[in-house]
């Protein structure tokens, strides 16, 4: 992906348990890990360089859609994909209850 290019491809780096988007040589990951049904997200990091462009953004999105037709229960530690779930609700049955209380009480 060019710097002008406005869609971010994003792949799965499952070695290293982490979804990424490489844009010239800049790394944006979203880390996890996975467990007995559960993926559990970490931590979102977007170079500096990227920031602005909507990349933590499509991370969370794919990571989400992936963890959906996996049927995976979803434990958003990560704030960045916590706070893309409160703004994208369709996201909230992938969590346990008990997760959709914690995250909507913040």
């Amino acid at each position: 992906m060019s710097t002008t290019d406005p869609t971010p491809i994003v792949t799965h780096n499952r070695d290293e348990h982490r979804y990424e988007v490489r844009v010239d040589e800049q790394l944006a990951v979203l880390t996890y890990k996975q467990q007995a049904g559960h993926i559990i997200f970490l931590h979102t990091g977007v170079p500096p360089a990227l920031e602005g462009r909507g990349i933590a953004s499509q991370l969370a999105f794919f990571a989400l859609e992936e963890a959906r037709s996996q049927h995976l229960t979803v434990v958003p530690l990560c704030p960045f994909v916590a706070s893309y779930i409160r703004c994208h609700q369709q996201y909230l049955p992938l969590l346990t209850e008990s997760e959709q209380a914690r995250l909507l009480q913040n």
